[in-house]
């Protein structure tokens, strides 16, 4: 009897023991708590919410665009969400685009891949008072207020000078694209088509899409060269184009081909230092991305600002990486270290 006493006892002292250490740790998490919102409430939060919707977040040429973007966030004191498909997917962009117009943010920045399916809603967001501005890819018939990037018109023509420069006007050419839906690959195929047209030496045999995918480079790649095995060059449109189209003529040991390929990648630049690549079309997306920013608060400020901005294109070759090359952009930034 005593012994069952002496539990109780200690059963009950455990219990008003875990009691008092539970109203302890609730005040301390309370305190806590109340001591986080304190500070929210003292911190001031951004003064616009932005948002950026990419092509593909793990893309290297986006995440080059992000890095400006952040940039300018900390500069600004804005707060800017970047977002995109994990891979490139156009229904998925204006899936983003529909969410961004639903939140009502204070201004958005696309890519705009498609007049059909992207114009209606660049529209949809003017008309409910947020300002668009497009980036790497333009919509001009849309209400878009301003452009920056790329003339993608201008960087196909100087692939296609590149080549009558190098192959002295005469080559057989492939062309692989990353989306012929794609208004910016539209581009640059038709700038490279009238850089060339003139040449009686130099004729384009084919061309065909990747579907933004090395893979889907090097299979249509392989299937041009069965197809068309006096291809003596081959034209990749966009970053992971040039890769696969090197894969497959490495793996046919084609050396003698010729590759102009898009973007300065870590990955491109030394196959271009290897001479599997022969010459590169240099963009500037931190410079898109840092821009972008500043042009969209111009607009929230009420300023006036240009219809198109278009950063700088240039070729570069493997005596260029010999000589350190390198970008700089307006706000002293270095896009491509030296090599």
């Amino acid at each position: 009897m005593r012994g069952r006493l002496i539990i109780y006892v200690l059963l009950i002292a455990t219990l008003i023991g875990s009691a008092f250490l539970s109203l302890f740790y609730y005040l301390e998490v309370k305190n806590y708590e109340e001591q986080m919102l304190d500070i929210v409430a003292k911190t001031p939060m951004p003064a616009h919410h932005l948002v950026l919707i990419s092509e593909e977040l793990d893309h290297e040429y986006w995440k080059l665009v992000e890095a400006g973007a952040k940039q300018a966030e900390d500069y600004y004191d804005v707060f800017v969400e970047f977002t995109g498909p994990q891979n490139s997917n156009q229904d998925e962009q204006v899936r983003l685009l529909e969410m961004a117009i639903a939140k009502r943010v204070d201004g958005i920045i696309v890519q705009a891949l498609n007049d059909e399916l992207f114009t209606p809603l660049i529209n949809k967001a003017l008309v409910q008072g947020i300002p668009v501005v497009t980036i790497d890819t333009d919509e001009p018939n849309s209400y878009r207020i301003s452009y920056i990037g790329t003339d993608n018109y201008r960087s196909g023509k100087l692939a296609g000078h590149a080549l009558i420069a190098d192959l002295e006007g005469e080559a057989v050419v492939g062309i692989i694209a990353n989306s012929l839906a794609s208004t910016h690959m539209q581009q640059r195929v038709q700038g490279f088509k009238d850089a060339v047209e003139d040449e009686p030496g130099i004729q384009v045999v084919t061309i065909e899409e990747s579907n933004n995918s090395r893979v889907g480079a090097s299979e249509k790649a392989d299937k041009m060269l069965k197809t068309y095995p006096h291809i003596t060059a081959f034209y990749g449109t966009s970053a992971l184009d040039g890769l696969g189209v090197v894969s497959t003529v490495t793996a046919l040991n084609r050396d003698d081909i010729y590759i102009v390929a898009f973007d300065t990648l870590d990955e491109t630049l030394a196959l271009l230092d290897q001479g599997k690549i022969d010459a590169v079309v240099a963009q500037e997306p931190f410079e898109m991305g840092y821009r972008s920013v500043g042009i969209m608060l111009d607009i929230i400020n009420g300023k006036e600002v240009d219809k198109v901005y278009h950063t700088s294109t240039s070729i570069i070759r493997k005596e260029d990486l010999k000589n350190g090359f390198q970008i700089v952009n307006d706000y002293g930034q270095v896009e491509i270290r030296p090599w």
